[in-house]
Order: structure tokens, then C-alpha cells, then sequence
């Protein structure tokens, strides 16, 4: 059942396209590895039709004709969108022809990427399946920014900042740590310093040679709102009621733009940013950092 419209499901036969009123569609993800890809591009296309919703059947690791063979049996009992990143000519062509007897539309979201870059490098295709996922250089170098940002994180190790990439300084619930995990997995040494209305930042902060640091902010409001939601049914306290209070959390965010602004350190308001577009606004600035 290629799609289905809330609260009523409508049989439809292989060949028939889905409704433009459908609310759930079939969406197979076949990869020769381990799919990221695939997930990540099915999330970016699918945000753009918010009344639709994707039913994912994922087919990770699909390197051999067996393999291939069963999950085209999976494609024929739910039909729907075929998206795939597959390498071998044989498998490849197996998809697709059976795709086409089915009528189901099968898409490559790579080929206008490889053809783009054949023609620029006037080089030949690898066509080495997972080639991003080798045990490389940039392997590595992930797994030790994940182990750094994961020891460095909200304020520890603060005599070990100088091999930081990025040092992120923020109050209270200005996701700091995701932000940071996000970098890690980007290969980047990410470490954060909260800011506490108690305590000055530890003097280690103000001697940095390599590290880009990044403060970050929020509106008072939106601060208020996350820190209520996080205390939940917390046993109320005078110290839990200050933390959401807005007029103290006011003062917390103009403390902290005057600390950015007399060291002159970048600065990013996450108010409306989600932890992807935060990470990416750093990258952008380490980038142009690194560059100069």
C-alpha cells in the first residue's frame, strides 16, 4: 500500500501514484552501506511536504544478490519510493529493472553528485561501496574528538582547553553539550564552559591561543521557558525557583553579552536555531578561522 490517508487506509494497486491528500507514504532506503546518506537526504526532502509522512523501510549493507533480491520482495509487498546509493553495476541494474516492472519510481541520490565530479576531475569512480566509512585518517580523528568533547564537557578539564577546535561558553540550557557532541562527530575537538551567576569563568578561558570560542545566547524568555520544562514537578526550592526566574536569568544573558563583548569573541543567539544550524554557523566560522 504505496500510501494512506489518516484515520482510513485506501488499497491502491502498485501501478497507482499517491494521492497528493495522502498523509503516510512507503519510502525504501537500499545502500550497499550503511545508509546515513539516505536517512539524512530522506529528511531534508520530506521537511518540505509537512502533510506527508514517510513510512521508512531501511536496507543497510545490501552486497550481494541475495541480499538485493529480498529486499526487493520487501519493495513489492509495500510499495512506495525507492531511494538508493548502490555502487555494483549488477545490483544496481537488478533494482532498477525491477523497480520499473513495478512501476516504482527508484531514484540514485548520488549519480548527479559522481557524474558532476567525473566530468570536473576527469577522473574514474572508485566504486568502492562505504569508501566514507573506512577505518582513515578522518576515522580516527572523530573517535578522538568525541573522547576530548566527552572529558571536556560543562566546564571539566579546564587546564586542557589549548587542543580545543572550539570552546563554547553559555548559561544555562544554551545546548552547549549537544552542540559540542554534534562538532565531535564532525571530527571536531569541542569542549564548553558553562556560565554560572555565582562563580567568574575559570581564568584558563582568557589565555587561549588556538581555540575558537563561541558564546552563545538565548532570549530570557526562551530561557524561562526551557528551564521550567527541565525542573518539571522538581520539588520546588528557592535555588530551583531563581534559576527559571526571569528577571535573574535577564541579568544572567546581559552578564554573559558583556563578557563576549569585552573579549570579543563570536557570538551566536540560538534562540530559534536548532543544534544542526548552531554547529553549522561554528563550522562556518572555524572554516574561514582556519583559512586566514
Amino acid at each position: 500500500m504505496p500510501a494512506s490517508r489518516e484515520n482510513q487506509k485506501t488499497k491502491t494497486g502498485p501501478s497507482q501514484k499517491a494521492q497528493p491528500l495522502a498523509s503516510y507514504f512507503h519510502v525504501h532506503l537500499v545502500s550497499d552501506s550503511t545508509g546515513e546518506t539516505l536517512n539524512a537526504m530522506l529528511k531534508a526532502t520530506a521537511s518540505q511536504f509537512a502533510a506527508a509522512k514517510p513510512l521508512e523501510h531501511i536496507y543497510a549493507l545490501v552486497r550481494s544478490r541475495a541480499q538485493m533480491e529480498k529486499t526487493l520482495a520487501e519493495i513489492e509487498a509495500s510499495p512506495g519510493l525507492v531511494l538508493y546509493t548502490v555502487i555494483n553495476p549488477e545490483l544496481r541494474r537488478l533494482l532498477e529493472i525491477r523497480c520499473s516492472e513495478i512501476q516504482t519510481p527508484a531514484i540514485s541520490i548520488l549519480d548527479p553528485l559522481l557524474n558532476a565530479f567525473t566530468e570536473y576531475l576527469g577522473l574514474q569512480q572508485s566504486l568502492r561501496p562505504g569508501a566514507q566509512h573506512q577505518l582513515d585518517d578522518a576515522y580516527f580523528r572523530r573517535i578522538s574528538a568525541l573522547d576530548y568533547t566527552l572529558s571536556h564537557d560543562d566546564g571539566q578539564m579546564v587546564w586542557d582547553l589549548e587542543p580545543a577546535d572550539v570552546v563554547l561558553v553559555g548559561v544555562s540550557r544554551t545546548s552547549k553539550t549537544p552542540t559540542c557532541m554534534y562538532l565531535a562527530n564532525r571530527g571536531v575537538k569541542a569542549a564548553n564552559i558553562p556560565l554560572v551567576p555565582t562563580s567568574e569563568p575559570p581564568p584558563e578561558l582568557f589565555t587561549l591561543r588556538k581555540p575558537l570560542i563561541v558564546g552563545l545566547i538565548a532570549s530570557p524568555e526562551r530561557l524561562a521557558q526551557i528551564r521550567k520544562s527541565r525542573l518539571g514537578e522538581m520539588q520546588a526550592t528557592s535555588a530551583a525557583e531563581e534559576y527559571s526566574d526571569l528577571d535573574v536569568i535577564r541579568a544572567e544573558v546581559l552578564r554573559a553579552k558583556r563578557l563576549y563583548a569585552k573579549n570579543r569573541w563570536s557570538v551566536i543567539d540560538v534562540t530559534r536555531k536548532s543544534v544542526e544550524e548552531t554547529a553549522a554557523s561554528i563550522l562556518t566560522k572555524l572554516s574561514a578561522r582556519q583559512n586566514r
